[in-house]
């Protein structure tokens, strides 16, 4: 990888990787898994490992030989107190490839050619574009040739469904057997939570703000014990992004949602999982409720 490639690709994925745990309010000692920040950016192994290394060598990650990177010691500071270029050109391409497949503005079937050209990319900068596309499943490689997007998810309809599709099946996870959200967990969840009513909700990326939600759904469905349950709201996850990002550009309605992701926290801590599920059926509910009041943003 050229060195140019590398700062372009590698600082912002450790910007990215800064604004995960400062959203996961993550505690020194936290270990950071390299895989599951692959899959959750939709980028292999190595650029993941290159970009731990600089946070590392920065000093807001410490390195332990066979064990892996944690969070160091400290204040952690953000990315401009690091020197960190906070402008993710890579991500911005995403966006823009995003808005232009919504609008209608791209062929079915496109070559990588055409990708590079359109968008000004780089090889590396488009491969891990599309790897995070096709980790989200809206666009697929073509056998031979180029790539394929999918007709789905482009209509705000489709994001309401996959709203119905998570309704339900999340509540009914909170009420399985042996059902148990591990202290640790909860803690992290009240912490990202209570960090955005803080503020953060007017100040964290689109990004950070998706990732909190799908992190905060994912662990008390994944407390359930059933692989099943957790296995089919993570693929709902990936394929609902690309919808949800759009409807983030109204924030307002997101202080209430935190304060209902609190009671539901209140609630399992309490082992009181029948009343958590109830509350979670009516977050849901009232998230497909406020579709139809963004539904101008979804769709222009």
């Amino acid at each position: 990888m050229a060195g140019s490639e590398r700062r372009d690709i590698i600082e912002p994925l450790a910007v990215r990787i800064l604004g995960h745990v400062h959203a996961s309010a993550l505690q020194a000692g936290a270990h950071i898994r390299s895989q599951e920040l692959a899959s959750r950016f939709g980028v292999s192994r190595f650029p993941i490992g290159q970009a731990l290394r600089l946070l590392a060598n920065k000093g807001v990650l410490r390195h332990e030989r066979n064990r892996g990177y944690f969070v160091a010691e400290g204040e952690l500071p953000d990315a401009e107190a690091l020197g960190l270029s906070g402008r993710d050109e890579t991500s911005e391409s995403y966006f823009r490839i995003a808005d232009d497949h919504l609008r209608g503005r791209l062929p079915g079937q496109v070559s990588e050619t055409y990708l590079r050209e359109t968008y000004g990319l780089t090889r590396a900068e488009l491969g891990s574009v599309l790897n995070r596309i096709a980790q989200e499943g809206w666009a697929e490689r073509r056998v031979g040739y180029g790539w394929s997007f999918t007709p789905v998810l482009t209509t705000s309809e489709s994001l309401a469904q996959t709203y119905r599709l998570r309704l339900a099946v999340e509540p009914a996870a909170l009420l399985e057997p042996g059902y148990r959200l591990a202290p640790e967990i909860a803690a992290q969840c009240r912490a990202a939570e209570q960090r955005l009513l803080a503020g953060a909700i007017e100040t964290d990326s689109a990004d950070a703000l998706h990732e909190r939600g799908v992190r905060f759904h994912e662990a008390i469905v994944g407390a359930s014990g059933n692989p099943f349950f957790l296995y089919t709201v993570r693929r709902i996850n990936r394929i609902r992004r690309l919808l949800s990002y759009r409807s983030m550009l109204d924030r307002t309605r997101y202080r209430r949602q935190c304060e209902e992701h609190l009671m539901i926290l209140d609630c399992l801590e309490a082992g009181r999982q029948e009343d958590a599920a109830t509350l979670l059926r009516a977050h849901l509910q009232h998230t497909i409720r406020n579709l139809d009041e963004i539904r101008a943003l979804l769709e222009r």
